[in-house]
């Protein structure tokens, strides 16, 4: 492998030093003003060469200089929006908490209404026992306005017969 290598070596520093002559020889077949031409041609266009890759440098360093402030923006956002989450998520667990604590409240309201419920109930009956003795007492009350009237009137009929009796029997 060596030896080939060396000899392809050898094969492209013959090619080189033949093309070396033609260009030599072609150079010498140029008239020298037409050669001055084309070298001015050569600078001119080395000139424009090179001032398009330093623009060209000018250029890549302007955009690297952009994507390192924009990926710089987008952590920015990046993190701004990782923050905004985390702020949204203590929100949303402190909002269930309320509502766990406001669904426990309601249960315990609930319970509530229904203990009262049943003890209206309750009420209703013993008012309605109420209401039954009240009409008994109401009723008893009447018999003995009506039996006090009975007697008063036997009373002032006594009276008044007393009243004629106790006279007769003075005189």
């Amino acid at each position: 492998q060596l030896l080939e290598a060396k000899a392809k070596q050898s094969l492209a520093q013959t090619q080189y030093a033949l093309q070396l002559q033609q260009a030599k020889a072609q150079i010498n077949m140029v008239p020298k003003k037409q050669f001055e031409q084309l070298q001015s041609t050569l600078r001119e266009e080395q000139c424009k060469t090179q001032q398009l890759q330093e623009s060209l440098h000018q250029q890549a360093e302007q955009t690297c200089r952009q994507l390192v402030r924009t990926q710089e923006e987008h952590e920015h956002l990046l993190q701004a929006a990782v923050e905004q989450a985390e702020g949204l998520e203590r929100s949303l667990r402190s909002a269930e908490a309320v509502l766990a604590e406001r669904a426990a409240q309601l249960r315990d309201a609930q319970a509530q209404l229904s203990r009262n419920k049943l003890l209206i109930e309750d009420l209703r009956g013993q008012n309605k026992g109420f209401a039954m003795a009240l009409q008994a007492a109401e009723l008893k009350q009447k018999t003995m306005e009506e039996k006090n009237q009975l007697l008063e009137e036997q009373a002032s009929a006594l009276k008044q017969l007393i009243g004629k009796i106790t006279p007769a029997s003075l005189s």
